[in-house]
């Protein structure tokens, strides 16, 4: 026999390893990354420039400084007002009650305190309305060249904004009633409009809200109520009439125009009850300050004040228009403590103006880059603009040439 061959061991294969992927770093972000879109695409609110801002950049006394930027009513406060602060000082420690702040508005407007809700300013009203109303996939209605803040405010609540083009500068009814989709919450008019003062008839609000789905809020904010003639201004009857018939509308208020408490913010929104217990259920506790609380208590009880600051804005408009008119220069008919006017090259008018210690509002982030909205003061004060504007634009037009 043959000798058997030796039995061979199968070759073990080394085991290959898997090379390991690199570990990959993380991205890192900033925190305020990580806020939602629609946060981190707003624009922010460009305020008036204030008086003592301007004092720094320029090197200016602040008493050679004319502001007429804001709106805000040149003859300061009512003096009852300026009472009710100086007596209120000495509670300032308390957190404050507004109860009777609702008590006289309830009574100056006829309606239930359950129908009124107070902001800190209009301002603090419009995002309570936006919140109330808008979230995400649902949209609101905007005119062309409204109040900056509706667009802010809605952005915020996560909304679409609709934006309706102007007609003459100031809205169109029928087109923004047109835009109204079948996700849309809100509604929003300003009346006079700011910031090129068109106003609309009380006819032509009742008529556009007969045909508003009942489930459309509709927010009026009538800011500049106290500055139209008595025949169109909206008066306690005529509100009342309307809020009945349209329970889907909002009407705001403010002591920040011709009551003269811009400083203290405070305002107010009349509407429906149940629209009323929704926007106060989000509403900041202790929202108006104590001095704020009396102050329009007072405000609101001082007819002669803001009677007298009517007839001070008409013949400071009919001061400013004549002069614009010398000019030659183009302007917005206005029925607010405002009036806005072409000027050509605002950005370089405007910088003029600056360092005459001249402050107006260029609203070129309200597709008007060619206007300045300028305030109604004093006849002193318009005196001065008129003068500044027209060294401002032949300093502007001489850089042309």
């Amino acid at each position: 026999m043959s000798a058997s061959k030796p039995i061979s061991k199968p070759v073990s294969k080394p085991i290959s390893k898997p090379v390991p992927k690199p570990i990959s770093k993380p991205v890192l972000q900033s925190v305020s990354a990580q806020s939602p879109a629609n946060i981190r695409s707003i624009s922010p609110y460009l305020p008036g420039k204030p008086i003592t801002q301007l004092a720094r950049e320029m090197g200016l006394p602040v008493e050679h400084i004319v502001k007429l930027a804001s709106n805000e009513n040149p003859r300061g406060m009512s003096p009852k007002a300026r009472v009710a602060i100086e007596r209120a000082l000495s509670g300032i420690s308390l957190y404050p009650d507004d109860y009777d702040l609702k008590k006289a508005l309830s009574d100056h407007t006829g309606l239930g305190m359950d129908r009124l809700v107070l902001g800190n300013g209009s301002n603090d009203l419009i995002d309570l309305a936006a919140r109330v109303f808008l979230a995400p996939g649902r949209s609101t209605v905007i005119a062309q060249h409204a109040f900056a803040i509706y667009q802010i405010a809605s952005i915020t609540a996560g909304a679409e904004c609709i934006h309706v083009p102007a007609k003459d500068y100031g809205h169109d009814l029928t087109a923004m009633r047109a835009a109204i989709r079948p996700d849309t919450r809100l509604v929003w008019i300003a009346n006079p409009n700011n910031p090129t003062g068109t106003f609309l008839p009380q006819a032509q609000i009742k008529d556009f809200l007969r045909t508003v789905p009942a489930d459309v809020a509709v927010v009026l904010d009538e800011a500049y109520n106290e500055y139209l003639p008595l025949t169109e201004r909206a008066d306690k009857a005529a509100c009342l009439l309307l809020l009945n018939e349209f329970p889907n509308l909002i009407i705001f208020r403010t002591f920040s125009k011709a009551y003269g408490l811009a400083g203290l913010r405070v305002g107010y929104a009349m509407t429906a009850v149940d629209i009323a217990d929704l926007m106060n259920r989000i509403r900041q506790p202790f929202n108006c300050n104590n001095l704020a609380l009396v102050a329009a208590i007072a405000a609101l009880d001082d007819d002669v004040f803001v009677a007298d600051s009517f007839e001070l804005n008409n013949h400071g408009m009919a001061q400013v228009v004549a002069g614009l008119e010398r000019l030659g220069l183009d302007y917005i008919p206005s029925s607010g403590n405002f009036v806005t006017v072409k000027v050509g090259d605002a950005a370089k008018v405007n910088q003029a103006l600056l360092k005459q210690g001249i402050i107006v509002r260029p609203i070129a982030g309200y597709g008007l880059p060619q206007h300045l909205r300028v305030t109604i003061g004093l006849e002193t004060e318009n005196v001065r603009f008129l003068s500044a504007l027209e060294s401002a634009i032949k300093n502007a037009s001489s850089t042309l040439i």
